[in-house]
């Protein structure tokens, strides 16, 4: 590829041959070109598209993308979606929701480990309390059952021999535990609570009491919940024996029974 510089001097000289050759040739013998020759040859140099003063030569170059593309997004008209203003609650909503889920989360956490502190420190106390050999209070009620020595009639195991005696069954064996709750914590200082089920009655008994109080309270509750919870029959035998037994078994203190004492009640 010529320069600018060297593209003007070609017709230059090619010019300067032509006159060259013409002067040549008038110089040989022949005639001498006209005016109207040598512009026209002149002319002729021009349109030589090998001889012209500028040429046009296509090439390839690299195309900066990024700057066209910006352009050319200029120059287009832009569509935007506009969102309603009305639909702005539901994007709030979903926030909320998420909001609302963690934190719900951390409330959950926080209840398990309040939990988990207050069964701690319900254990750590009556450990202390048992360590210690504090005295126990024992509560008015246990579940729904009020066993306050003041609301039960003197003679227990006489007042449910009677009840059962006129059929009402169900009475008599509701009187007979609920008795025996009252016994084992105003009497013998077992540490029921007003949350304690038949089981864990029979587990707080087992640590205060004697085997044969034991084995007496043990009857008693299981025959409760066999009449109560599955509806068994109880045989006569049975219910008047454990009427007979429950002075004897509850009603004083550990040193009556201790060494001497007997299981009333056959097995059922």
């Amino acid at each position: 590829m010529h320069s600018r510089p060297e593209r003007r001097a070609l017709p230059l000289l090619a010019l300067c041959t032509l006159l060259g050759t013409a002067s040549i040739a008038w110089a040989v013998g022949g005639d001498a070109p006209t005016q109207a020759e040598v512009d026209k040859a002149v002319e002729a140099v021009k349109k030589d598209p090998n001889l012209a003063a500028e040429k046009s030569i296509r090439t390839l170059t690299w195309k900066d993308w990024g700057k066209d593309d910006k352009k050319e997004d200029e120059d287009k008209p832009v569509h935007r979606l506009h969102w309603p203003r009305w639909l702005d609650w539901i994007p709030n909503l979903f926030g909320w929701i998420g909001q609302a889920s963690q934190m719900l989360v951390y409330l959950l956490i926080a209840a398990l480990v309040g939990l988990i502190i207050l069964l701690i420190y319900r254990l750590m106390r009556d450990t202390r309390l048992e360590a210690k050999g504090s005295k126990f209070v024992a509560p008015t009620h246990v579940q729904d059952l009020d066993i306050r020595p003041e609301s039960l009639p003197p003679d227990i195991g006489a007042a449910a021999r009677a009840l059962w005696g006129r059929g009402d069954k169900r009475a008599a064996l509701a009187l007979l535990y609920r008795g025996m709750l009252s016994r084992v914590a105003h009497v013998h200082a077992v540490p029921i609570r007003d949350s304690s089920t038949e089981g864990d009655c029979l587990a707080l008994a087992a640590r205060k009491l004697d085997p044969v109080r034991i084995a007496y309270v043990t009857q008693l509750v299981r025959t409760w919940q066999r009449f109560t919870y599955g509806g068994q029959a109880i045989d006569d035998a049975v219910a008047v024996e454990l009427c007979a037994g429950f002075a004897q078994n509850l009603d004083g203190p550990a040193s009556d029974v201790a060494g001497g004492g007997r299981v009333t009640g056959a097995a059922a």
